[in-house]
């Protein structure tokens, strides 16, 4: 038994790795693994009816899934500190494979190296919290120039416009869209004053009709198409619904319709499932259109279950940022959490028009390859701020000499 002062009877102290595995935040392990565990049993429904059927898309998910939690746990025990120096190297290949990327005649903007498929696009959002957390503290170190408003401001645009510009000539505007929060929220937990936060935002808002005229339709074929589709719909004027609007009109009327129970779980076009009908997209169905599914199979209820897991799996986030022991840390999970926050609200929004389509997956549940591992990957790191919150834990687990 120890006593006041922290020392530990021989045989009785804990090794650091143990310290580790006991100390963790296990509200987020059990959180992120049960919303995986749904995003599996849902893909195969949401993919019964493509060549292979779903049980070997949820069988390579959970292969992914294998993959993901090598790196979570390699994320989680090392200390984000010593992780933190791969922002660079990081930085630089995404920045690379992302413009091999835009030469590859890919819809989905996939990169393929010796008959591996994945996309660049998330790489460089992972990469870019990595090195925003690092230089945002540690500039600073070099010299207090790099301490000032200005340039942190300019750190954190210059960083995160590059991979943003590249994305968006890639087409891929939801990607893309993600950095907006990812940014908003470097921004202020780098601490940028609010009048320099109030000026840039006035300026944005005055330049939305320059960037929506003349920016997006330079860089993105199908985005103002997307937007104004989903700008008539929302003021209830007529829309195609056998061309242009027939991805939005069925997926929100497939959520709509659900009510309370939902058709149920593989639900049949006898029990009036739009998705066994194909009105919803199935080459799509278990990756951008999975909450459509999932709503209608499993109704309000089901979703709301849902939502309330992503919210827990947010709010230990910030529970995590509130106790890390430095700035890199705290923007590290701020960062992560704001990244998840975009592509959970882009990824249910597109399905009940609160957002234009956009074709991004959601988090932990959509089938997406790398994308989970990625996910997985983050998660770790937020795991390492919490595990590593403390630096005298791992001086206590050392014997005393």
């Amino acid at each position: 038994m120890g006593d006041a002062g922290g020392m530990v009877a021989p045989g009785c102290a804990m090794t650091p790795f143990l310290r580790k595995i006991l100390g963790m935040n296990w509200v987020l392990v059990l959180v992120m693994y049960g919303l995986l565990i749904f995003g599996v049993l849902m893909i195969e429904s949401a993919a019964r009816h493509l060549p292979g059927g779903g049980e070997s898309y949820a069988a390579a998910q959970k292969n992914w899934i294998l993959v993901g939690s090598v790196a979570y746990f390699a994320a989680a025990f090392v200390d984000y500190r010593w992780i933190k120096w791969l922002g660079i190297p990081f930085y630089v290949v995404s920045l690379v494979l992302m413009i091999m990327a835009m030469q590859q005649d890919d819809s989905v903007h996939r990169l393929s190296i010796g008959g591996f498929s994945f996309q660049p696009a998330q790489l460089g959002v992972c990469s870019g919290i990595l090195l925003i957390a690092w230089l945002i503290q540690d500039l600073p170190k070099l010299h207090r120039w790099f301490g000032l408003p200005f340039a942190r401001i300019g750190v954190i645009g210059i960083l995160a416009v590059v991979p943003f510009l590249i994305v968006m000539k890639m087409g891929d505007m939801g990607s893309a869209l993600v950095w907006i929060p990812v940014i908003i929220v470097a921004l202020l937990i780098g601490g940028a004053p609010f009048r320099y936060l109030s000026f840039m935002t006035f300026i944005g808002a005055g330049m939305i009709p320059l960037l929506y005229f003349v920016a997006l339709p330079l860089v993105s074929e199908r985005g103002p198409e997307r937007i104004d589709l989903w700008l008539r719909m929302m003021q209830g004027r007529e829309v195609d619904i056998t061309d242009e609007g027939y991805g939005p009109h069925y997926v929100t009327m497939a959520v709509g319709k659900a009510g309370w129970k939902g058709a149920g779980l593989n639900a049949t076009a006898e029990r009036g499932s739009l998705h066994d009908k194909k009105f919803i997209s199935w080459s799509t169905a278990h990756n951008d259109y999975i909450f459509a599914v999932i709503a209608e199979e499993l109704g309000f209820r089901g979703s709301l279950l849902l939502l309330s897991a992503f919210a827990l799996l947010l709010i230990q986030g910030l529970f995590i940022a509130f106790y890390s022991r430095d700035l890199t840390g705290r923007m590290i999970v701020c960062l992560v959490v704001a990244l998840f926050f975009a592509h959970i609200f882009e990824s249910i929004g597109m399905c009940v028009l609160l957002m234009p389509i956009t074709g991004i997956p959601l988090p932990l549940v959509s089938y997406s390859g790398t994308f989970v591992v990625i996910c997985m990957f983050l998660l770790g790191l937020v795991q390492s701020v919490w595990i590593h919150r403390n630096p005298k834990v791992e001086l206590a687990a050392k014997p005393a000499l």
